[in-house]
């Protein structure tokens, strides 16, 4: 079974990366793939030191930056122990990414349509009362990006543009964070999504019906415009896991 989703355009690490950014990689990707279990203590020092052949400063970087995105807790004489799942910075980008590595496909995908139903429609119906002329303009000229994309790598930019600038356009900068801070999440939805032949067809008008409510200025046509979409975004994929064997999300 596969832990991403093919096609993905998030970048692994690279084979050239520090070793710094090695362990910090590894063992967050331990963590989040469930090999360390929260009350787990990361590996003894010297057992780390000695596997990848570091200094002990370098080591103590790379736990501080798991630190940093709540993924453990530093106690002297007790060491790094992994915190509960629920105190975990899931949106910082390197801990989504190992996220999305980490889960089964279909899982991470009902996760992130779960988060979408319950961010997006309440987005749109504060950005059709909040935006800007400037904002609007900003949203449709995203989805004319679309409507001009002739690929499904020509379409992905502006389909994630157009997501996030109805966030920034609610003037709500922690919806705004949220949506851009979701990006790679939905990023890799898209892809999924994508791999229907007639995607581009399916999406344009969805996301033309989200934009003609945000112009109109009408905020219950904008959420009922987005659930729609999302709807169907989860047949689509949906579809697409079945045709590749996996279980249906509903």
């Amino acid at each position: 079974m596969r832990t991403r989703a093919d096609h993905s355009t998030y970048s692994a690490p690279a084979e050239g990366k520090s070793q710094h950014g090695r362990i910090v990689s590894e063992l967050g990707l331990a963590i989040v793939g469930g090999q360390l279990q929260p009350g787990d203590k990361l590996p003894p020092e010297p057992q780390l030191l000695e596997r990848y052949e570091i200094s002990r400063p370098v080591l103590r970087e790379a736990v501080r930056v798991l630190v940093a995105k709540g993924l453990v807790v530093s106690r002297q004489r007790a060491g790094a122990i992994v915190r509960p799942r629920n105190e975990w910075h899931l949106l910082d980008p390197d801990v989504l990414y190992w996220l999305i590595q980490a889960q089964p496909q279909r899982d991470f995908v009902g996760t992130l349509l779960e988060v979408r139903r319950i961010f997006e429609p309440a987005a749109a119906a504060l950005a059709a009362k909040a935006a800007t002329d400037e904002q609007l303009t900003a949203i449709a000229a995203a989805y004319e990006g679309m409507a001009a994309a002739k690929t499904t790598e020509e379409l992905l930019e502006p389909d994630l543009a157009f997501h996030r600038r109805i966030a920034e356009a609610t003037g709500n900068d922690l919806l705004a964070y949220i949506g851009n801070m979701l990006s790679l999440a939905l990023r890799e939805s898209i892809i999924l999504s994508s791999q229907l032949p007639n995607t581009h067809e399916l999406s344009l008008p969805r996301h033309k019906a989200i934009l003609t409510a945000l112009q109109a200025r009408d905020p219950l046509g904008a959420r009922q415009a987005t659930l729609v979409q999302l709807e169907e975004t989860g047949d689509d994929i949906d579809t697409v896991l079945a045709a590749d064997g996996r279980v249906n999300l509903a």
